[in-house]
């Protein structure tokens, strides 16, 4: 397979472990081994990484890639980040759970249908996931992925419905923004999964 089109991350190089060309690789996956199932693995750059060993260590696996045999060639990849082409990942996960890959770029759509915008990125700073989007001439702007602010994704039909008082975007009926400990992380019945296909 070529350069991915579509790319998802599925792991991050660590440092070198070891002087043999092992690397402490970071993972995406729901399981961390699982990170050799998806065949080779490619950097930004369109360089191809094939697994020849893994095994788990702590909260990272160590990975020998094929032609990689010493620390300093290890050393070289510190930092470099692996991907695959969406079309390598499963699609059986449960109806509300999402790829973040397949979250960006939607339109941004308010209740009524108008266009509002699109998603430009997805984060999780560990209060839950938070869509990224660009409303007309404003960037950055950050929703909540909950239920209540993204009552409906479209996927196949390129758009996200957002509640502009949910998501914080317009003032309520008693015309006050939402407040930070009206929030609920918890009332999220839906979220991106992982490159693994895990919540």
């Amino acid at each position: 397979m070529a350069k991915p089109q579509n790319p998802v991350q599925m792991a991050v190089i660590g440092a070198a472990h070891g002087i043999k060309g092992e690397l402490r690789v970071k993972t995406f996956t729901g399981e961390p081994m699982a990170l050799a199932d998806y065949g080779p693995l490619y950097a930004r750059d369109g360089r191809a990484f094939q697994i020849i060993d893994i095994r788990p260590a702590n909260t990272v696996v160590v990975v020998r890639f094929k032609g990689i045999g010493d620390r300093n060639a290890a050393e070289a990849l510190a930092g470099t980040e692996l991907f695959v082409d969406r079309s390598m990942l499963p699609d059986d996960g449960e109806e509300d759970e999402f790829y973040h890959a397949d979250l960006v770029g939607l339109e941004v759509r308010d209740d009524t249908g108008t266009a509002l915008g699109k998603v430009v990125a997805v984060h999780n700073f560990g209060g839950g996931d938070i869509l990224d989007v660009t409303l007309g001439s404003r960037k950055g702007v950050l929703i909540p992925f909950t239920q209540a602010a993204v009552p409906q994704v479209a996927i196949s039909e390129g758009f996200v419905r957002v509640d502009p008082v949910a998501a914080g975007l317009v003032e309520d009926e008693d015309g006050e923004a939402p407040r930070d400990e009206d929030f609920d992380p918890k009332g999220r019945p839906r979220g991106p999964r992982d490159a693994g296909g895990n919540r």
